[in-house]
Formats: structure tokens, C-alpha cells, sequence
């Protein structure tokens, strides 16, 4: 007798979604959300209502058993989710403000840069030094390696951070006379660590027993996912090694690390991160490029490989607990339950080795719930299975209400298993192989419900995402197993795992060169409105394309398979002319928004300005300024570049700029340097020309590796130099007039200062000059009147107003990045530009700004805003 074929998803006979779990998980997801910021003060306030919304719940079942109802059903349910969702949140946000250490971080009166060792003449004064304290501390996650850039103009540095629970305060403060007792606490800690002290906590492994000598730093009025700040003084001292699992799971981790160490850059770096999430060597060049097509979730290891590892051991989900289940399991005649055990054994190792993210703890919750109804010989209902996961993480660590990471990872899955399963039966419907249909579908339907998501994090959407997915799809499964073969392999065979991982090079190499082709591309990424406006613009235009799909491929509204229809019913079919029509309309609209031609968004948006003698490009907190080159729309001098490749290649790209004759560095701070990359990308450079101090070194040596792999010679401007592009652009390099002396020290007074000639406005660009490079540079060069004026340091109060006062512009523009940490530009600085009779534009407000002509009525000027990152 053959095997009863068990009902998939896609079959006509296939039961029907259970969703009475849906509403209690949003509302319960909301609830979190929303009470996340508590204070001590207001959790009796949150207690009460959620007693008594468990009462109602109670009462709700007691008539539902003798008058059963699901409405009754699914809002018990609902209010008891609330109930407890607010109970969880409460109790969790009071581990924040319990204890010792939250107290201290409040009372804190001063800031501190934790990437800065040296003093800041220029910082605002403190009040008292940080309290010392010794703690205990149980680390709960991997040492991670940031870059501080808090003081913008200043070189990067590398900072530390380890996240710990506090276990117990041996010293409050350390520097009191009167010493208290130790106190026990349980209160999750953010660990900072200065360069000169990493050493001792950058190997620590996740459940190590610590003691440490800190500094509490003070808390931010944003709260966060910790209750203090601590800023590491020296190294710590172990109290008790890490448990087994974890000391196993370093050794795999640095097994992996090192039999990758002989690949090529880029897969040496993703590598690690796909199979364990160890993205510590990922570029910042690479990262972005993921980012811009979409594929970010490839960069470290999500739920998806998971689901991979999975699927070798049970097979395909979908005819698990069937007799055409697949994998190792049923190869092996492994029984169905016993198949189950060990599928929740590899998921927990999977979550321990690869860390909880965000999204391996969705998959793992969801997964678990999977294997316990197929163990249990129950229906698996993939979307209750989901819900059910996000609840329990959701009481579990309310934080995760909050992860954009956690939003994305559910939303991709809710796509996958409701409108990706339609599609995908609307393709195969109209004769698209089975393998195809799925792909194009899963696709197309993750990136339709995550895209509104993303632009809270940031606003942009990438235009190759969909095709960039699919390009990548093939590579990631070999990629995951033959990674997880060299982690299996390495602590038995060391030659062995490099063979393993230089066969795991190749898919890593090809994800490598499609997102970074994707992101090469004209117009991969469209900018979008900030915020909620923008998502909720977003998510109506892709359910109004949704709606409008039965115009253009017919029959997507009618039944197919005898389920329910996939689309919601829309007009009748077109016919096949004009359907050849429409889609030749929509693909030209493509084309347009991917390539975004000057002239045609110039029409549509005023944008670029035609005729502009000066574009100062608002890239956050940096410079970025454009002089074009009259009668040649695509070239133009570019002086700085700008924090970030991407503002500033995208600044350049909106301007129409593919040829830039020469390009000035001012000088070598991050805030003018970093975005370099983004100005070659794609690009015609003649030339680069900086400054004659190379420091600080380090970002003078990226300046140097950037146009050398460009292939463009870096020139040093001479004193008094004179340039000009053509008739209409020059200029004359007024400072530095030779070496700097004892009294003008410093990268920033080795600013290139310059006086532009553009047309019939003379434009003073002062780089970062502080007030006595200022005063030498009004004594020896005698500058005169000026038209325009980039004001010096992004506006900040450290200006010479002799010179100010000499140069008498009639615009000032100050280029600086939205709510910035430095208080850039200075209100006195505003207020005494504006009594000169100045007129002041600020990037940060007015976006990029450009000057087009004098006329009788003044300076002709024009804005064109951006979106604000959040």
C-alpha cells in the first residue's frame, strides 16, 4: 500500500492558517514596545492595569466554556498576552534602575569619550570625574570592536565594548573614605574598553566570571538595553573560566578563523561571519555594499542558515513527518521523534555557537516549536509556530520589541510563509520551473514586507534588492555547509579544514562580487522620506502594485489550485497589446529610476541646478564642496570628501558629476577624508591634492592606499599656488604659506585655505582653521571681501573675527551634520556672522546648498533637502 501523501501547503486540500495566535502577538508586541521606557516610578502604574486584564481574561474563559466563542477565545487570549507582556516589561525595566550601579550612572555630572585618552582643550568643562568602582561582572557576549568618531574632525578610534551582567559592586565609590560593603545586584552592563587595554578583555568568552576596576560613565536620557556605562580601567582579572559549552565553542570559532586565514580578503572576512556571526574583519567598504543591495542578512549568520542546517538533518519542511521526508535522519532510519530530539539538540547548538541574534532566535523559537509538534505527531501550522516563538522571546527579553533586527527577521518569515507560498503558486500556475517560482516569489515577498521597515533605519530603498537576492541564493546554502564542514573539521584536521574552506571561498567570493556589482550599479539606492511618513508611504505603494498585478498578468485574482484567491480582485485583464504596453511603461520607469539622468530629474525636482558656481553637499558631519566646471555639466573641482562614501557618491551622482579634474583634500581628518572611496567609485579623477602635513597618520596612509588603487597621483598644493579649469575657475591656495610654526600646531591649522574665482563670485573655503592659523593666514595673505564664505570648523564658537570681519561675506554657509555631539555651529558664531549682514545656510537644515548667480537682487540660491538618518 503506498504511503498517505501528507498536504502541503500549496495544495488545494491543505488545511487552512491558524491564526488566532496573530492578534495576541501584535498586541502583545506593541504593549512592550511601548512601555519600554518606564521608570521605577511608573511601574505600579503598568502592574495594576495588567492585573486586571488577566482577571478579564479569566472571567472571558470561564463564560467561553459554557457558551464557547473563538471571539471570546482569541480576546481572553489577547488580554492575557497584554497582562503578561506588561508584567515581563515592568519586571525587566527594573533590573535597569536596581542596584547601585543605575544610581551612580544618573548622578554622573559629566560626558566622557571613552575614545579619547588625550584632553580636549575644546570640550566643555566637567563638573566632578566619573565614580570608581570595583564590580563582578559575568560577560554575556562577545568583546566587539567599534570606532569612535565622537570627536568628528578628530582621527577615529578603536573602542572595545563588552556587554556583562553585574553580579556583585565591591566598592562604592572606590575613592570614598567610608567604604560601603559589597553589594549584589544582577544589572546588565555595557563594558567600554580604550585601546591601551584591550588586550586583557578582547578574548574573553560569554560566561566568564570577571572582576574589574571601572568607571561609571553617565546615562543617556535615551535609556537603552542597559542599566550603566562602564568605562574599563586596566584589565580584568578572571573570577571563574567559562562554562564547557562555550570554551568548546570558542576553540570552533578560532578553528574557523583560522583555516580562513589564507583567503582572499573578502571571503576571509564574510566567511566567519555566515557561518557564526563573526563579522569583526568585515570591511566598511564590503558592509555597505551588502547594505545597499539588500543583503545584509548574508553578512552574519541569521535564521536562515539555520533552516539550511535543519533541512540536511529532517529534509524539506514541508514533508516532515512524512514518508518522502528527506535528510540525514530518514537516510539513516533515524525514527521521527528521535529525528525531532536531535533537531532541537543541533538548534541549541547552532544558537550557541553562532550566538543569539536577533534573528537565530526567531528561527530557533519558531523551530523548536516545529520539532515539538512533529514529534508530538501534531499538524504543524508554520504561522502559529511563528507567533508563538515571537511571544515567548518577546516575555522573554522585551528588548527584542525593539530590533530592527528581530522586526526584519519576522517579517521576511511572515512574507515567506503568506504572500511567497501565493506567488509562488501564481508562477508555477503559468509554467515557471518549480525551483524558480520559489525563489522569484520568497524574494519578492520578504523585500515587499520588509522595505517599509527599513526605512526607519535608514532612508533609502535599494532598487536591486530583489534581483541581488536571487543572483545570491544559489551560493548561500553551499556557502553555510562547507563553512559549518570546515568549523566541524578544524580541531581534527587543520589541512583538511583549509581544503574545506577554499571550496567554501568560491559561493563566499560569488555573494562577495554580486553585492558589490549590485551596489556598483547607477541608482542601486533611491532616497526615501525619513521616518514613519515613509513607511507608511512605502507600504502603500507596494499594496497598491499588490492590487494592480491582475492588470498586468491575468488570472492572479481567480482561484488557482481550487484555494482562496492571491490577489485582491482588481480590474478585468488587459489586452495583450496593451499589456505590452504597460509593461514596456514600467520597465522605461525602471530604467529612469536606476539611472536617474540630470536632465530629466531636473525637470521633475529642480535638481541639479543648472548654472551653479558652488554645491556644498550636506554628507552629516563633514565637508564635501563642488565647484563645476563651466560649460562642462559633467565635471567639477571637489574640495574634502565628506565623512561617507555613500552621501558623498551619492551627492556627486545627483549633481551629474563623472569627471573631477582635481580633487583637494584640506587636510586628513575622517570628516573630510572617509568619504574618498565614494568620489573614486565610477569616476574620472586627473589628480588628487592635499595638504603638506600628513597626519594623523593613519588617515593619511588610506589617502595614499585609496590613489594608489585608483591609479591617481597624490600632489601636495604649494604655498601661494595658483590654478584655474578654464575661463571660469581658479583659484589661489592662501594658507598654509610654508611649515606651520609652534603657534599654529595641528592637522587642522594645516588646513588647504583657498580663494576661489567662479565666474563673478569670489568664494573663501577655510577647511578647519582655528583662530591663530586664521590670524596668520589675515597677516600674511591680506585676503579681501569675499561673496560667499564656508565658514571655518563647521561653525564652531573657535573663529578670528578680524578675519571674519575682513572677509565680510554676503553668504555664509556652514556644512554640518543634524544634531551632532559638538554643538556645531556655535550660536555665537551664527549670531555674529548674522550682524555682519551675512545671510547663513546650514546643511544640517537646508540639505546641499547651491549658488547659482549674483543678481541685483543678490546671491541666486537654491536647497535641496535630505532625508535624515534616524
Amino acid at each position: 500500500m503506498p504511503p498517505k501523501r501528507r498536504p502541503t501547503a500549496t495544495d488545494p486540500t491543505a488545511p487552512a492558517p491558524d491564526l488566532r495566535l496573530l492578534l495576541p502577538t501584535v498586541a502583545a508586541w506593541c504593549v512592550t514596545a511601548l512601555l519600554l521606557d518606564l521608570t521605577p516610578r511608573q511601574l505600579p502604574v503598568v502592574l495594576v492595569p495588567a492585573g486586571l486584564a488577566a482577571l478579564a481574561a479569566a472571567a472571558l474563559l470561564l463564560v467561553h466554556r459554557q457558551h464557547p466563542g473563538r471571539g471570546r477565545l482569541v480576546t481572553a487570549a489577547t488580554l492575557l498576552t497584554v497582562s503578561a507582556a506588561a508584567t515581563c516589561t515592568a519586571l525587566h525595566t527594573a533590573d535597569l534602575y536596581r542596584g547601585p550601579l543605575p544610581a551612580l550612572a544618573h548622578a554622573a555630572p559629566d560626558r566622557v569619550d571613552p575614545g579619547r585618552t588625550d584632553p580636549d582643550p575644546a570640550a566643555a568643562p566637567t563638573a566632578a570625574a566619573p565614580t570608581t568602582v570595583t564590580v563582578h561582572l559575568t560577560v554575556t557576549g562577545d568583546p566587539s570592536t567599534h570606532t569612535s568618531r565622537s570627536r568628528g574632525s578628530g582621527p577615529p578610534h578603536p573602542v572595545l565594548t563588552v556587554e556583562a551582567t553585574a553580579d556583585r559592586v565591591s566598592a562604592v565609590p572606590a575613592t570614598s573614605p567610608n567604604r560601603e560593603p559589597a553589594t549584589r545586584t544582577s544589572t546588565p552592563v555595557t563594558v567600554i574598553v580604550q585601546d591601551r587595554d584591550a588586550a586583557g578583555w578582547q578574548r574573553l568568552l560569554p560566561t566568564t566570571r570577571i572582576s574589574a576596576q571601572v568607571r561609571v560613565l553617565p546615562a543617556t536620557a535615551e535609556g537603552g538595553e542597559t542599566g550603566a556605562v562602564l568605562l574599563a580601567q586596566g584589565a580584568p582579572r578572571q573570577l571563574a573560566p567559562p562554562s564547557w559549552a562555550q570554551r568548546l565553542a570558542g576553540r570552533l570559532r578560532a578553528g574557523l578563523r583560522e583555516a580562513c586565514a589564507g583567503l582572499s580578503p573578502d571571503a576571509r572576512a564574510l566567511l566567519p561571519g555566515l557561518v557564526v556571526g563573526d563579522t569583526s574583519a568585515v570591511p566598511d567598504d564590503l558592509m555597505e555594499a551588502f547594505h545597499t543591495t539588500d543583503l545584509v542578512h548574508l553578512v552574519a549568520v541569521s535564521g536562515a542558515n539555520l533552516s539550511i542546517v535543519l533541512a540536511v538533518l529532517l529534509g524539506a519542511p514541508a514533508l516532515a513527518g512524512t514518508a518522502e521526508r528527506g535528510g540525514l535522519a530518514a537516510l539513516l532510519g533515524v525514527p521521527l521523534r528521535l529525528a525531532a530530539l536531535l533537531g532541537a539538540l543541533l538548534t541549541l547548538a547552532f544558537v550557541t555557537l553562532c550566538r543569539p541574534d536577533p534573528s537565530v532566535l526567531r528561527a530557533a523559537a519558531t523551530g523548536l516549536l516545529g520539532l515539538l509538534a512533529l514529534a508530538l505527531g501534531r499538524p504543524r501550522y508554520a504561522l502559529s509556530a511563528l507567533a508563538a516563538g515571537v511571544l515567548a522571546l518577546l516575555l522573554l527579553d522585551p528588548q527584542l520589541a525593539r530590533s530592527y533586527g528581530f522586526l526584519l527577521s519576522v517579517l521576511a518569515t511572515a512574507g515567506l510563509l503568506t504572500l511567497g507560498r501565493r506567488w509562488s503558486v501564481a508562477l508555477r500556475a503559468r509554467g515557471w520551473p518549480h525551483h524558480l517560482a520559489e525563489a522569484v516569489a520568497g524574494a519578492a515577498a520578504a523585500q515587499a514586507l520588509c522595505t517599509p521597515a527599513t526605512v526607519l533605519l535608514a532612508p533609502r530603498v535599494s532598487l536591486v534588492g530583489i534581483p541581488c537576492n536571487l543572483l545570491a541564493e544559489a551560493a548561500v546554502a553551499p556557502a553555510t555547509l562547507l563553512g559549518f564542514a570546515t568549523l566541524a573539521v578544524a580541531p581534527l584536521s587543520m589541512t583538511a579544514a583549509r581544503f574545506l574552506a577554499g571550496l567554501a571561498a568560491y559561493p563566499t567570493q560569488w555573494l562577495v562580487a554580486v553585492a558589490r556589482t549590485g551596489a556598483a550599479l547607477p541608482g542601486a539606492e533611491l532616497a526615501w522620506t525619513p521616518g514613519w511618513p515613509g513607511t507608511v508611504l512605502l507600504a502603500a505603494g507596494i499594496a497598491a502594485a499588490c492590487c494592480a498585478l491582475p492588470a498586468v498578468f491575468p488570472g492572479t485574482d481567480r482561484d488557482v489550485g481550487g484555494g482562496p484567491p492571491l490577489l485582491p480582485p482588481g480590474p478585468r485583464p488587459l489586452g495583450g497589446r496593451a499589456r505590452l504596453v504597460l509593461a514596456a511603461l514600467l520597465g522605461l520607469a525602471l530604467i529612469l529610476l536606476l539611472f536617474r539622468p540630470p536632465a530629466l530629474v531636473r525637470i521633475a525636482t529642480g535638481w541639479p541646478p543648472a548654472g551653479a558656481r558652488l554645491v556644498v553637499c550636506a554628507v552629516g558631519q563633514g565637508d564635501l564642496t563642488v565647484l563645476p566646471v563651466p560649460g562642462s555639466p559633467d565635471s567639477a573641482v571637489v574640495v574634502d570628501a565628506g565623512p561617507d562614501p555613500t552621501a558623498a557618491d551619492t551627492c556627486l551622482r545627483d549633481l551629474g558629476v563623472t569627471r573631477i579634474p582635481l580633487l583637494l583634500l584640506s587636510h586628513f581628518h575622517a570628516d573630510h577624508l572617509e568619504g574618498l572611496p565614494g568620489l573614486l567609485r565610477r569616476r574620472s579623477v586627473g589628480a588628487i591634492e592635499t595638504t603638506t602635513l600628513t597626519a594623523p597618520p593613519g588617515e593619511a596612509a588610506k589617502a595614499a592606499e585609496w590613489a594608489r588603487a585608483a591609479g591617481v597621483p597624490l600632489l601636495h598644493a604649494g604655498p601661494g599656488e595658483h590654478r584655474s579649469v578654464g575661463p571660469g575657475l581658479s583659484w589661489d591656495v592662501l594658507w598654509p604659506r610654508g611649515p606651520l610654526g609652534p603657534d599654529t600646531p595641528g592637522p587642522n591649522n594645516a588646513s588647504l585655505a583657498l580663494l576661489v574665482t567662479a565666474g563673478p563670485l569670489r568664494i573663501a573655503l577655510l577647511g578647519d582653521l582655528e583662530p591663530a592659523a586664521q590670524a596668520a593666514l589675515l597677516a600674511r595673505a591680506r585676503p579681501t571681501a569675499v561673496d560667499v564664505l564656508k565658514v571655518a570648523h563647521h561653525g564652531s564658537a573657535h573663529q578670528d573675527w578680524t578675519l571674519a570681519r575682513t572677509l565680510h561675506p554676503r553668504l555664509a554657509l556652514i556644512s554640518v551634520g543634524a544634531d551632532n555631539s559638538y554643538g556645531h555651529p556655535s550660536p555665537r558664531t551664527v549670531t555674529h556672522l548674522t550682524s555682519l549682514g551675512a545671510t547663513v545656510l546650514r546643511t544640517d537644515l537646508s540639505g546641499d546648498i547651491a549658488v547659482q548667480a549674483d543678481t541685483r537682487e543678490g546671491l541666486r540660491v537654491l536647497t535641496h533637502p535630505r532625508p535624515r538618518e534616524p
